[in-house]
C-alpha cells in the first residue's frame, strides 16, 4: 500500500489500481498478533470503506524475510521431512503471490522423487505449480514419474497420473505415453486407475497428439467403452471423442459400442448405482455418447434402427416437463444432444418434425439457459428438416427473442431466423431484421447486416426489392460492415441489365437525401458513373443535376469515398460532353488536394480529359463488364469456425448443409446453395413460352441472358458478397 493511502479507504486504492495501473486489487495482506506472535493473513475483497493501515505496507518486507529464512534452512544438513514439506508449501504460496522462488525448485524435485508418500504428494504439487516446461529439472521429474507409473502401489500411480495431467509437457508425451497406456489396458488395474489413465491420455492427446503417437494405439481403447464401471466408460468416452476428431478411421468401431451402451442405459434400464442423477440414468455418459456419434456417418441399418429407437424414447420421455430443476437440467441436456444427433443422421423426418414442435416449448421458457438451448437446437433442426412449417409457427416468438436481455439469446435468435428463411418468408424476416437493426446493440449489428445482405440476394424475387433493401441496409449499418457489401451491390448491378435503370434512380435519390451514409454514397457514385446516361432524359435527372447532387455530398465524404466520386466525375466527362467544363473544374480543384491518392487521381483524370483524342477517353472509361464469379468471401467469413469441434452443420438452412456431391466429371466435390442454374432458368422460362414465338432472335437472346443473371442472383452458391479487386 503506498504511504499516501494510509488512513484512506480501500475504495480509493482500488480505483487507483484499476485506472492508473490496470490492475485489480483482490484483497489486503494483513497481520494480527496471536500469542505474542505475528500471524499473517489475507483479507479478500474488503469493504470499500475499510481504512488502510500502516502494517498493510509490510508484505514485501515480510516475504523477503521469510525467503531468506527458507534459504538458510535448506542449507542445513539435518532438515527433517516435516520442515522440508512446510517450507516447500510456503514457497508455493509465495509463488502464487508473484515472488520468485526458483531456488526452491530443486527441493520440490527431491520431494517428488522421495519414496515416502507424504513427501511425494507435496513434491508433485510443487512441481506442477512451480516448474516451467523448459526447466532443467524436468528430466529428473520425468524419471520420477516413470518409476511411480511402474510402481505396484496404487497411490503412487495415481499421484504420477495426476502430475502428468497437470504438467503435460511434450517430453512427457513422448516418454510416458506407453506407461500410461499400460495402466489403462492392464488386466489387473483397478477402475480408479483406469479412469485416471484415460483422462491423463486425453490431456496429452489434446496438447501433443503427435508426440503421444495416438494413431498407433487409438483403436485399442475403443472396447473399454463397454467397461462395467461407468466411471471408466465416461472417461474413455471423452478420450474416444477427442480421438475421433483426429483419427476417424481408427475409431470406426466406436459407434457400435456407443449405440449398444445407449441401448443398455435408455431402453434396458441398466443399473447405474451412484451415477443416477434425479432418476435420470447417467446423464453425463448419455450426453457424451450422443455427441460422439455426431462425429461419424450413419451406422449400418441394424444399428441405425436401434439408435432411432433410443432417440425416440428420449423424446417421448421429455414430453412432460419435470418439476425438479435438477432433473429438468439433466433430462434437457440429454434431449438436446439427442435432437442434435437426429439432425446429424437425417434419417427420420418425422423425428425432426416432432423435435421442432417440442423445442417450441423451450423458446418460451422463463429460464434464459433453456431459451438459449431451444433457439440453438432449433437452428440446428432447420439445417436438415425438409419443411420449415413447424419452425414458422414460432416465428413471432423468435423475432421477440431479438429483444431479449441476454446477448447470447439474441445471437441464437438471429442464427435461427437466418436458418429458417426461405423464398416465402424472406420479405418478412428481412423486414424484421432491418427494423430491429436500428436499435440493435453494436455487438450484434455487424453479423445482422451480413446475414441480411446474404438473405436479400439469395431469396430476391424482384430487382427493385433487392436494390431498396440493400441501399437501406448500407444506410442503417454501413458503419458496422466492411466494404464487401457495397462491392457486391455494384457487382450485381453490373451483371444485370434490368437492374441498372432502377438502380440509377435510387442512387440519385440517395444523393439528394439530407443524410447519405458513406457506403451508400460510394454505391451511388459508382452506379451513376457507369449508367447515369440511362436516366439523363428523365425529369430532374439531367447530367448537370447528377453532377450537382454528387458535388453536394463530396466535401463531407471520407477520402476513399471522394476517390470513388472523382472516378464518377471523370466518367461523366465521357458520358456527358455537355458538362465537360463543369467536370474539369471539379477535377482541377482536387489537383491540389493534400491527400496523395486524391491528387494523383485528379491529375491523371484531368490529363486524360484534356488530351486531344477522340478515341482515348471512350476507351479508358469504357463501361465495366460483368464481374466473374468468385467464391464468397463474406459467406466464408460467416461460416468460419473458432473451435476445434469437427461436427459439420452450419447456420443457413438445409441448402447450406447439403452434403457435398461429386461433380459429373469426377474432378472433386461441389457444394450447392440451392437448385441448379439450369433448373431455375427452365422454371423462369415456363411462363414466357407463349410469347417466345413473337420475339425476335435478338430479343430472345437478351431475355435468356437476363434469366441467367437472375438465376445466379437467386441461387448460385458462388459470388455472394465476394471481395472484388476491380471495385477496389
Amino acid at each position: 500500500v503506498p504511504r499516501r493511502f494510509v488512513g484512506r479507504s480501500y475504495a480509493s486504492l482500488f480505483s487507483l489500481a484499476c485506472f492508473e495501473h490496470r490492475a485489480v486489487a483482490i484483497g489486503l495482506y494483513r497481520v494480527v498478533v496471536h500469542h505474542h506472535q505475528p500471524l499473517w493473513y489475507v483479507t479478500p475483497n474488503p469493504a470499500p470503506e475499510c481504512l488502510l493501515r500502516e502494517d498493510d505496507r509490510d508484505e514485501e518486507r515480510r516475504v523477503n524475510k521469510e525467503l531468506a529464512n527458507i534459504r538458510t534452512k535448506f542449507k542445513e544438513a539435518g532438515l527433517n521431512s516435516y520442515n522440508r514439506k512446510k517450507y516447500v508449501c510456503k514457497l508455493i504460496y509465495m509463488s502464487l503471490l508473484g515472488y520468485d522462488v526458483k531456488f526452491g525448485h530443486k527441493e520440490a524435485v527431491d520431494l517428488a522423487g522421495s519414496a515416502a508418500f507424504s513427501e511425494k504428494q507435496i513434491g508433485y504439487l510443487a512441481v506442477s505449480l512451480l516448474l516451467p516446461e523448459d526447466s532443467g529439472f524436468m528430466r529428473a521429474v520425468v524419471a520420477a514419474l516413470r518409476r511411480d507409473l511402474r510402481d505396484a502401489a496404487e497411490p503412487s500411480v495415481c499421484l504420477a497420473l495426476a502430475a502428468v495431467s497437470n504438467l503435460a509437457t511434450r517430453e512427457m508425451a513422448e516418454q510416458l505415453t506407453d506407461d500410461i497406456l499400460a495402466q489403462l489396458l492392464a488386466p489387473a488395474a483397478s477402475a480408479f486407475v483406469r479412469k485416471k489413465a484415460a483422462l491423463c491420455l486425453l490431456r496429452l492427446v489434446r496438447r501433443h497428439a503427435d508426440a503421444a503417437r495416438a494413431r498407433s494405439w487409438a483403436a485399442r481403447i475403443v472396447p473399454y467403452m463397454g467397461h462395467r464401471d461407468l466411471g471408466v466408460t465416461l472417461a474413455v468416452a471423452s478420450l474416444v471423442t477427442a480421438l475421433a476428431q483426429q483419427f476417424p478411421d481408427e475409431m470406426r468401431r466406436a459407434p457400435a459400442f456407443a449405440v449398444r451402451r445407449l441401448k443398455s442405459l435408455v431402453l434396458d434400464g441398466e443399473s447405474v448405482g451412484d451415477y443416477a442423477y434425479y432418476t435420470v440414468p447417467a446423464p453425463w455418459l448419455q450426453v457424451k455418447l450422443l455427441r460422439l456419434l455426431q462425429y461419424f456417418a450413419a451406422p449400418e441399418p441394424e444399428l441405425l434402427a436401434l439408435l432411432l429407437r433410443v432417440l425416440r424414447h428420449v423424446l417421448d420421455q421429455s414430453q412432460d416437463a419435470p418439476r425438479e430443476l435438477q432433473r429438468m437440467n439433466a433430462q434437457y441436456s440429454v434431449l438436446i444432444e439427442a435432437i442434435s444427433l437426429g439432425v446429424h443422421l437425417d434419417a427420420d423426418q418425422a423425428l425432426l418434425h416432432e423435435s421442432a414442435l417440442l423445442l417450441g416449448r423451450f423458446i418460451t421458457s422463463r429460464e434464459t439457459n433453456v431459451r438459449y438451448l431451444g433457439l440453438e437446437t432449433m437452428a440446428h433442426v432447420a439445417a436438415r428438416i425438409d419443411s420449415l412449417a413447424p419452425l414458422k409457427r414460432h416465428q413471432g416468438v423468435i423475432v421477440q427473442s431479438l429483444r431479449d436481455r441476454d446477448v447470447s439469446v439474441r445471437r441464437r435468435a438471429l442464427d435461427l431466423l437466418y436458418s429458417m428463411c426461405d423464398v416465402d418468408s424472406a420479405r418478412a424476416i428481412v423486414g424484421e431484421l432491418l427494423r430491429h437493426m436500428a436499435v440493435a446493440d453494436l455487438a450484434l449489428r455487424e453479423e445482422m447486416a451480413l446475414k441480411v445482405a446474404i438473405l436479400t440476394e439469395r431469396y430476391a424475387t424482384e430487382y427493385a426489392w433487392y436494390v431498396d433493401v440493400m441501399m437501406r441496409l448500407v444506410s442503417l449499418a454501413g458503419d458496422h460492415m466492411g466494404d464487401e457489401v457495397w462491392h457486391r451491390i455494384v457487382q450485381v448491378v453490373l451483371g444485370n441489365e434490368e437492374l441498372q435503370l432502377y438502380a440509377c434512380r435510387i442512387a440519385l435519390q440517395t444523393l439528394r437525401a439530407p443524410v447519405c451514409h458513406e457506403s451508400a454514397f460510394k454505391v451511388s457514385a459508382y452506379v451513376l458513373g457507369e449508367f447515369g446516361h440511362l436516366i439523363a432524359n428523365a425529369a430532374g435527372c439531367a447530367p448537370a443535376d447528377q453532377l450537382k447532387a454528387l458535388q453536394a455530398k463530396m466535401p463531407a465524404a471520407s477520402l476513399p469515398a471522394r476517390a470513388v466520386a472523382l472516378t464518377a466525375v471523370a466518367k461523366f466527362v465521357n458520358l456527358f460532353p455537355e458538362i465537360k467544363t463543369a467536370c474539369l473544374r471539379v477535377l482541377d480543384r482536387y489537383r491540389g488536394a493534400l491527400d496523395a491518392e486524391l491528387q494523383q487521381r485528379a491529375c491523371e483524370y484531368y490529363a486524360l480529359a484534356t488530351v486531344d483524342s477522340a478515341d482515348l477517353l471512350p476507351t479508358v472509361f469504357e463501361e465495366m463488364p460483368p464481374f466473374p464469379e468468385r467464391q464468397s468471401a463474406l459467406v466464408s467469413r460467416l461460416l468460419r469456425r473458432d473451435t476445434e469441434d469437427q461436427r459439420t452443420w452450419v447456420p443457413g438452412g438445409r441448402d447450406m448443409n447439403r452434403p457435398a456431391r461429386k461433380s459429373d466429371d469426377g474432378d472433386g466435390d461441389a457444394r450447392s446453395d440451392g437448385p441448379g442454374e439450369d433448373q431455375i432458368t427452365e422454371k423462369l422460362a415456363e411462363p414466357a413460352d407463349q410469347e417466345a414465338d413473337e420475339q425476335t432472335p435478338e430479343e430472345q437472346a437478351r431475355v435468356a441472358k437476363s434469366r441467367r443473371h437472375y438465376a445466379r442472383l437467386l441461387w448460385e452458391s458462388d459470388g455472394i458478397l465476394y471481395d472484388g479487386d476491380e471495385v477496389q
